[in-house]
């Protein structure tokens, strides 16, 4: 029997024994809200035994890293079922800190996931890893009210950029395994959507009549199995707070998000102090000591600078106020990856497949020839600039970016996702070193037009 059959099969026993003990009792009723809710079980468990299932098995099929990461993909999948099935069985919590317990394990394994991504940096398979990353953060629709739909499919989309680089090499290398595994990994979300939208439209729906919620999740036994590796990532923080990590940080706070706020003394409260109404000032000697709130510093990261060839990858990274790094001696097979700069200068001479700028600031990459194209990912502030050809630059989640064309390169594809302050620099024709500056659109107007809908910049951002 093969792993994706025999984890259907797992799939389909585990819905039995859900339905059974939704059924058996528990002495707290349910009745039709039971039934309803052991339905919604069932129908997460065909996500489960469905594009799913064939997703884990191309993971290990593929190996390495993403079969590593895989392992924190299904465990927090597994988790959200565990989540769901205590839902069918109890009331919703009263009390935030109860329900950041629930939560806690899907918390984990989402940060596992991205932490997993951010510690395999030099993987080969890292395109693959941050599909995933990005996109992991879907599985905490389960903490969304009261539209978890819409953010399940924000999260899905975030993962894109990532994902269609995925496609983008598998097809130069006609390897069909990779596609096939970025489709199940799609399908799975997309089925997650269509599953919130039926069953959970606006949040995870609880048992009314049922017991009293528990105080902690409990235990998933599938986890026991996973290897001691990937347990090790799953237990480390988050890189940064932003995105799903830094919603369930906000709901792991509970009670603790009002420590450290000052208490207002009835001197200070203008409905009983009638003179306070003039200012919005309140004066200093009716302040008292403000109260001492806690101290957090944020470790800021600091690596030594790398520049060097790794195989055929040119890494540059964690370079600051460094204007002379110059790139030679390149071939065509090469790659050039630059990461967390400052203030830099990059100068990339000859032909190379592809330059990627990830996570920069106030950096600028001069470069002549690129065969696959120009990536710039997650930056501030950055300027970029082609002497003789490139066919596509891809600008993702990137703030302040300016592109100097050459005349040889005017038709290039520029292709922006969640960016601002874009600016194109477009040489005149017959005018050497002159440009026409051109701002691209950040507003665009949809209007349905009979089929589908039709997309056009907005009159303010034209």
């Amino acid at each position: 029997m093969s792993t994706a059959n025999l984890e259907a099969v797992c799939a389909r026993l585990e819905a039995a024994v859900t339905r059974l003990e939704n059924c058996g009792g528990g002495g707290g009723g349910g009745g039709a809200a039971a039934e309803a809710s052991s339905a919604s079980v069932e129908a997460y468990d065909e996500i489960l035994s469905g594009p799913f299932a064939k997703f884990v098995q191309l993971s290990n099929s593929i190996g390495g890293d993403v079969a590593e990461q895989c392992v924190l993909v299904k465990g927090g999948f597994e988790q959200v079922r565990a989540f769901l099935v205590t839902a069918t069985k109890h009331k919703k919590p009263t009390s935030p800190d109860a329900l950041k317990a629930l939560l806690l394990p899907i918390s984990s394994a989402v940060q596992g996931v991205q932490s997993y991504r951010e510690s395999h940096r030099p993987s080969k398979l890292f395109n693959h890893l941050s599909t995933i990353s990005e996109a992991i953060g879907a599985i905490g629709w389960v903490a969304v009210e009261p539209k978890p739909g819409p953010y399940c499919k924000e999260m899905t989309d975030s993962g894109q950029f990532y994902s269609n680089r995925v496609l983008k090499e598998a097809k130069e290398k006609g390897d069909t395994q990779h596609t096939e595994w970025v489709r199940a990994f799609i399908q799975s979300l997309n089925d997650l959507q269509a599953y919130i939208k039926k069953h959970h439209t606006t949040g995870v729906v609880w048992n009314s009549q049922g017991l009293p919620a528990p105080s902690a999740a409990a235990p998933v036994a599938t986890l026991a199995a996973a290897p001691a590796a990937a347990k090790s990532v799953a237990a480390k923080p988050a890189m940064g707070g932003a995105g799903a990590g830094g919603l369930f940080a906000a709901l792991n706070k509970g009670g603790d998000v009002t420590h450290g706020l000052k208490k207002v003394s009835k001197d200070q409260m203008t409905h009983k102090n009638p003179e306070l109404r003039g200012s919005s000032v309140v004066k200093a000697s009716a302040v008292g000591k403000p109260a001492s709130a806690p101290k957090t510093t944020a470790a800021t990261v600091v690596k030594p600078p790398k520049f060097g060839l790794v195989g055929k990858k040119w890494e540059v990274e964690w370079q600051n106020n460094n204007q002379d790094i110059v790139i030679d001696n390149t071939v065509p097979k090469q790659t050039v990856y630059i990461y967390k700069c400052t203030n830099s200068t990059i100068t990339v001479k000859g032909k190379v497949n592809n330059i990627t700028l990830d996570g920069c600031k106030k950096t600028a990459v001069v470069f002549a020839d690129v065969i696959s194209g120009l990536d710039i990912i997650n930056c501030q502030s950055v300027k970029a600039q082609v002497t003789v050809s490139t066919p596509i630059v891809n600008i993702d989640k990137t703030d302040g970016c300016q592109v100097y064309l050459s005349d040889k390169c005017r038709e290039a594809s520029i292709v922006t996702a969640k960016s601002s302050e874009v600016n194109i620099m477009v040489p005149k024709l017959g005018a050497q070193g002159e440009y026409t500056e051109c701002a691209l659109p950040e507003q665009f107007v949809n209007k349905w037009n009979g089929k589908g809908f039709t997309t056009l910049p907005s009159e303010v951002a034209a």
